[in-house]
């Protein structure tokens, strides 16, 4: 079978919860291929990570030598058009880059993990719970305020867990674990934001094929 080893290059060490949604991406466009996904963790490093967008990308592929980089950045309050130009001008001062896919959810990558009940159910730790969640409309997620907060809100209310115990829910482990709950993220493709990524995928999983058979 053939391989693909991709790197995420994350805006912040908590977007693990991404590497399910690429993975599940690249498994629809490139279904024949085993896919090897790598988190770009530099907060880990003994000196911290470099400053600057490209010194940060430049030392993710020394670290992490890849087929193709996601390079993750929220859209926050620029445009997400913004963004993939700014992603683009850092690999610009990338000597001899892979090929580069950017990753800009509108808003906070939380709002793409509101989309599937029964995965915010079970990374509670209560799959079977009955407190009625009211998740947000999937073509109004990226239009949420504070993603994280409305994620975060929840869990709390599906652990079902009271006093104590409640206070104790590792909310920010639940957090990880909803994105891998997840078996199908199609719903996403009601986002424009979901679409491009998509687009861009297609487009890498078509020139990578093209590469693999020149080469045989």
């Amino acid at each position: 079978m053939k391989v693909l080893r991709y790197t995420l290059r994350p805006d912040g060490p908590t977007e693990r919860r991404l590497l399910p949604i690429l993975d599940w991406l690249l498994g629809q466009h490139l279904p024949d291929v085993e896919i090897r996904p790598q988190f770009a963790d530099l907060g880990q490093l003994p000196q911290g990570p470099p400053k600057g967008l490209a010194e940060k990308i430049r030392l993710s592929l020394q670290l992490f030598p890849c087929d193709v980089l996601f390079v993750h950045r929220d859209a926050e309050k620029q445009a997400p058009k913004k963004r993939a130009e700014e992603i683009a001008e850092a690999m610009a001062l990338i000597e001899a880059p892979p090929r580069h896919i950017p990753v800009v959810p509108v808003r906070m990558s939380e709002a793409w993990l509101l989309i599937d009940e029964n995965a915010i159910r079970c990374a509670a730790g209560n799959p079977n719970g009955r407190t009625k969640l009211k998740l947000p409309a999937v073509k109004s997620i990226e239009r949420e305020p504070d993603p994280k907060a409305t994620l975060e809100q929840l869990l709390r209310e599906a652990c079902e867990l009271k006093g104590r115990r409640r206070e104790n829910f590792n909310v920010q482990q639940a957090k990880y674990q909803v994105a891998a709950e997840i078996d199908d993220f199609s719903l996403l493709r009601l986002l424009p934001a979901f679409q491009q990524l998509e687009r861009d995928i297609e487009s890498f999983a078509a020139e990578w094929y093209q590469t693999v058979a020149e080469q045989e």
